[in-house]
């Protein structure tokens, strides 16, 4: 029996919410495949995307349940707080560890089709900020299925179909409004008798075990620690992956792109330096008080605690004049993408 791409999954975050829409705008009513959307949204929002996406095409869309079985001609949204998996034909929901920082999150997606339907699978990035992605991306064109990429000069957000052209080849990279009827043109096409494919990947089925919240940790893959901390929880990091960038894993699982790791440390560092600002102008102020209540007695005390004060304000103002420094070399464009892409349901 001839066989299909039909099982197309779809990762989005910043500036995805009109991509999805005009995605889904363009897929026919009589469409034969399923459709599982990961959208980027704050874990305690709910998300309004279902409606939105029934709305839009012709298809109905719903938030997908744990345990239902994969059915075609239906768009199956990830909720809040919750990985969308597929196993074994069936949707599987789970609070597995964070993948740079989301949950949900692309790349658990895109590995768990990959995995269970390997040529059969078509990917597809949609515009968002940093890199989600481009790693679930490749995986499912390394177990022989088609990749989709929205065209970034169409992206509100260009860096995550950025992130995935810089990683994995794909022929077809076109602007949302065109994807629908793309994907429509892929799934009718059978698939040849012999899709070119990697062996089994005993990483990939690790990677799809942990973001079931499966019982490996990272320290039993024979990876090398990475000798960074983990943002989430602190942990050591390893690194799992160099190809062909790297990825990081901690100890539980909580997955990141350099990228992604580089702009959590610099969300941490800042914080640090608030905490140490405040620490300062808390020692100034108090060590000002202290002075004023000298009396002529303790004139020497008095110098002290003022000299103790204008220390304090100096290097206040050293940390002020850093945060200032770093902040400018945050990209203009780069905002929270969880938070970017609530405000766009809204």
């Amino acid at each position: 029996m001839a066989q299909h791409r039909d099982v197309v999954a779809v990762g989005a975050s910043a500036g995805g919410v009109e991509a999805l829409r005009a995605l889904v705008g363009g897929l026919p009513a009589d469409y034969p495949g399923a459709v599982l959307v990961v959208l980027h949204v704050p874990r305690d929002a709910p998300s309004a995307l279902p409606a939105i996406l029934s709305r839009s095409g012709p298809l109905p869309a719903t938030s997908a349940v744990d345990g239902e079985r994969l059915l075609p001609g239906r768009i199956y949204v990830a909720p809040n707080d919750h990985h969308l998996l597929v196993l074994d034909g069936h949707v599987r929901l789970t609070r597995g560890p964070a993948e740079n920082g989301h949950r949900p999150a692309i790349d658990p997606l895109f590995r768990s089709v990959a995995r269970a339907f390997g040529p059969r699978a078509i990917g597809v990035v949609l515009s968002g900020s940093r890199d989600d992605g481009a790693a679930g991306l490749t995986s499912i064109v390394r177990r022989g299925g088609a990749a989709l990429v929205q065209d970034p000069a169409d992206a509100l957000y260009p860096w995550m179909p950025r992130a995935a052209l810089a990683q994995v080849r794909s022929d077809h990279v076109e602007p949302a409004a065109k994807l629908g009827g793309l994907i429509a043109g892929i799934t009718a096409m059978e698939l040849p008798d012999h899709v070119p494919t990697t062996d089994e990947d005993a990483l990939l089925d690790a990677e799809v075990s942990m973001s079931e919240l499966g019982p490996l940790t990272s320290d039993e893959l024979a990876v090398p620690p990475a000798g960074y901390g983990c943002p989430s929880c602190g942990g050591a990091l390893f690194q799992v992956t160099d190809d062909p960038v790297p990825r990081y894993r901690c100890r539980v699982g909580h997955a990141w792109s350099p990228e992604s790791l580089l702009d959590e440390q610099a969300i941490a560092l800042e914080g640090a330096l608030w905490m140490a600002l405040r620490a300062l102008e808390e020692k100034s102020a108090l060590s000002r008080r202290m002075a004023a209540t000298q009396g002529p007695q303790h004139r020497s005390s008095g110098a002290r605690f003022r000299e103790m004060a204008a220390d304090a304000e100096t290097a206040g103002e050293a940390i002020r004049r850093l945060i200032a420094q770093l902040g400018s070399a945050v990209p203009p464009n780069d905002p929270g993408e969880s938070a970017a892409a609530a405000s766009e349901l809204r």
